[in-house]
Formats: C-alpha cells, structure tokens, sequence
C-alpha cells in the first residue's frame, strides 16, 4: 500500500511540474498578444487548461499522502477532462491555422502574405471590424513598424540592405506595401509611388506614407497577423503535444496504482476476483 501511495505521488508531483509549461506557452501567448499577434484571448484557454492541471495534481498529492480516497476519486475524475480538453485545445489550434503561409517574393529574402490563403473562423475573427479595429491599435501602439529603423553612419539603410532582411509576417504585411504595388523605396515605412502604373492590388491604394496609418488597414497586415498567430499556436502546441502523452501515461500509470490501493484496502488477494471473494460458492467439499 505504501508503495503504491508513494507511486501516485510522484506521478502528481510530476503532473504538477507538467502544468508549469503550459502555464508557461499561455503566458508566453500573452505576451506577443500584447506585442506582436494582438488577439488577446487565445491564451486563456490554455492558462486554465495549465491551472487547473496544477490545481488537481496538488489534490491527488494530498490524496496519496494522506490516503485520502476522495481526493483520489476528485484527481482521477478531473483529470480525465482535462486531459479532454487539452486534446480539443490542439486539434482546435491546429484546425484553425491549417491554411496559409508567406508567398516568396523575387529578390527579397522576406515573404509576403496574401489573405485570399486563408480560411477559416481564425481568419474571420481576425477580419471582423470590431476586433479589427482593436488588433490594428494594438499593432500601432506596440510600435513594431517604427522598431524595423536601421540607422547607418547616419542615414537609413539602403533599399538592397532591406530587401535582405528576413521580417517578420506582421512587419511584412503592415509596415511596407506590398512588392507588386511598385513603390519606391525611401527607408523602412516610407515608399513612394513608381513611375509606372500602381497594381491592381487594393493594399496598392490603402498604403499610406502617414505613420499613424502605413498599411495598418490592408488586407495583407490581416494576412501577417494570421501568419503570425499560426506560427505562435503551432510552437505551444508542440509543447502541449509532448505534454499530453506524457500526462496520459501518468494517468494511466495513477488508475493501476489506485486499483492496486483499492484491491489491498478491500484485502483483495492479487488475480482473485471481487464477485468471487463477495460471493463464494455454497458448495463444500
């Protein structure tokens, strides 16, 4: 019995320790909402998911020290949903950012991203007005198009130094136009129109050299912020992945060790069964 106790204790302390990348990937999320993705709920999900994993690893651990059956009943029952959920919280994230990625670009070491590549209700959220309008002042108050500045010997860098730099999908879609609209460069967030005709593409006329606005309202920041978010949601979610099978593992090794306890506390002998030993056989020999 002690063992057995001893075992489930160290798979809730494990458990325990497994909460803390979770907890961990949702922070983190809640960072680069408020920098750089600017969709600030997605990582509540995943902080509750991580909380509550803490807070019922801590319960099977007094169960198991202190040999308390209903707080093991509570962490098995628990912890099946949890688990449930977290199942449901990656297939989700990886539904929702299934499409899309960067278009390459001739001669430019950065991608470019279109929103006809992606579907979905990701790409719906991110689209609507509303939460439009809240993402697009997020990104210009996190200043990440006047951070993309290069100063060199006192001027800006040259357009063939830029066209070098690997940017980020929010940097490429929102700070810059797009590379068919045909400007022309001055520095990072300044372009002038060429001497040819502007493209056909709409961001072509949303373009603005008025910092307060660059490209804040084209359709290719909304495709930098959903390349941005997929890359985010697929990076926790390798984590929550590893997670996972390693908390299933835990579970199933926690029900064994709780039937071996309850087995040892109805003085049940090891292989014989329950309805024989309740309900033995009249005849004797």
């Amino acid at each position: 019995m002690r063992n057995s106790n001893h075992l489930i204790g160290l798979l809730n302390f494990l458990t325990f320790l497994l909460s803390i990348p979770i907890i961990g990937g949702g922070i983190w999320l809640s960072s680069r909402a408020n920098n750089t993705d600017c969709l600030k709920f997605l990582q509540w999900p995943l902080i509750v998911i991580g909380v509550s994993i803490m807070v019922v690893s801590l319960a099977g651990f007094a169960g198991a020290c202190y040999r308390n059956t209903h707080l093991m009943w509570l962490y098995l029952f628990v912890m099946f949903f949890i688990i449930a959920a977290l199942i449901g919280f990656i297939i989700f994230a990886y539904a929702v950012t299934d499409k899309g990625s960067g278009r390459p670009v001739m001669d430019r070491a950065y991608s470019e991203y279109h929103l006809e590549d992606y579907s979905g209700w990701l790409k719906d959220r991110v689209t609507d007005d509303s939460y439009w309008g809240k993402i697009s002042s997020c990104i210009r108050d996190s200043k990440v198009c006047p951070k993309m500045r290069r100063v060199i010997n006192g001027a800006p860098e040259t357009a063939d130094m830029f066209f070098l730099r690997k940017l980020n999908p929010v940097q490429s879609g929102c700070c810059k136009p797009p590379a068919e609209c045909g400007f022309v460069y001055e520095n990072e967030t300044l372009w002038n129109p060429g001497g040819g005709l502007v493209g056909s593409n709409p961001d072509c006329t949303r373009w603005s050299n008025d910092q307060e606005q660059l490209c804040y309202q084209c359709n290719s920041c909304k495709a930098g912020v959903l390349a941005s978010l997929k890359k985010s949601w697929r990076k926790v979610s390798v984590i929550n992945i590893v997670v996972l099978i390693i908390l299933v593992i835990f579970y199933v090794i926690g029900c064994a060790a709780f039937r071996n306890n309850r087995r040892i506390d109805n003085d049940e002998p090891y292989g014989e069964a329950r309805m024989t030993k309740s309900q033995p056989s009249r005849i004797q020999f």
